[in-house]
């Protein structure tokens, strides 16, 4: 193993650094994690510049067994710098192993807490994958956490389906209609690679309905399917092979996929193309063995956008916090 870390900080954990030469490790260990998601993996954070963040991220040993990594970056305001659950991606905190004891979990915390302090940053701030996400799933690391002093700095709600429950209870009935009358109009769904051509249809429709632009470009959601390849898949929408509506589905980790990029043509819309899209995806994913299908937030500031919640309710999403958290140091 490169390069051992020394001076354990608590409970016999040391931390160290990341640095390349740790990459194959981390990469296998996000892998067999209890939570673990494509967000975690350097194969998905390398794809910003270099200089975009500045990364700070940490692995954590025990009797120089790998424990947990943890993704973060450095954030300067004023003459305070903060450390953060890595801000270009979705989820942060820690990826630890899977039947981690409490024990562990709050030396883990403790060790972070000290790390910090002897750096002296001024704030620790973790965003945190929804608790579905997890293998093993229970309240631990909640309660580790806010026993060390984080609170809630923000709270967002997100939707997500179970995709082993029964079809007839998933959907209601006007879903289903929708998603039927779709196929009666002559609409195929299709999964492929068109990105670009997808790519168009959702910087229209943001720039329609939001005044907003894509998070990523269309360049580096290319180069992200080629740093993940399999992972990143676009479902599409199509009559007499055009293209009319689609979104980008994420597969994040073995039980959870995510839609992450919605759009449609709004002249298109009587198709009726999503409910269709929404319905195959979700289809394609219990096939593949996924367990959940997160819809993502339909809260900004916890503030509901009512729309959005009431056709993921239709097609059977029900609620699950999704928590950034900050200790004061």
């Amino acid at each position: 193993m490169a390069d051992t870390p020394r001076t354990p900080f608590h409970g016999g954990i040391a931390v160290v650094r990341y640095s390349e030469t740790f990459r194959a490790q981390w990469e296998n260990f996000v892998a067999h994690s209890n939570q673990g998601t494509l967000f975690h993996t350097r194969a998905f954070l390398a794809y910003h510049p270099h200089e975009r963040f500045k990364d700070a991220s940490l692995l954590f040993f025990k009797k120089k067994k790998l424990l947990a990594v943890l993704p973060a970056a450095l954030v300067q305001k004023d003459s305070a710098l903060t450390f953060i659950s890595h801000p270009g991606a979705s989820f942060g905190g820690f990826v630890a192993a899977p039947n981690l004891s409490l024990h562990d979990q709050e030396a883990l915390v403790t060790t972070l807490i000290h790390y910090c302090r002897a750096q002296n940053f001024s704030a620790l701030e973790l965003s945190l994958p929804p608790l579905f996400y997890h293998a093993q799933s229970d309240a631990n690391w909640e309660y580790t956490y806010y026993r060390a002093g984080f609170r809630f700095q923000r709270r967002e709600l997100t939707q997500a389906v179970r995709l082993d429950s029964s079809r007839e209870q998933r959907y209601d009935a006007e879903f289903q209609r929708q998603a039927r009358r779709a196929q009666k109009l002559g609409v195929v769904i299709q999964t492929g690679e068109k990105l670009a051509d997808f790519y168009e249809i959702l910087q229209r429709h943001l720039t329609e309905k939001h005044g907003a632009n894509p998070t990523h470009s269309l360049t580096e959601l290319l180069d992200l399917q080629q740093r993940l390849p399999g992972r990143i898949n676009l479902f599409a929408a199509c009559v007499e092979a055009r293209m009319i509506a689609g979104f980008i589905v994420f597969l994040c980790n073995a039980r959870v996929a995510m839609t992450f990029y919605i759009g449609q043509r709004y002249e298109d819309q009587h198709y009726r193309a999503i409910n269709l899209l929404t319905h195959e995806a979700m289809n394609w994913c219990e096939r593949k063995g996924f367990t959940y299908l997160d819809f993502g937030t339909s809260t900004i500031n916890l503030e509901p956008n009512w729309g959005l919640i009431k056709f993921r309710e239709a097609a059977g999403a029900r609620g699950f916090w999704r928590d950034r958290l900050r200790l004061e140091l």
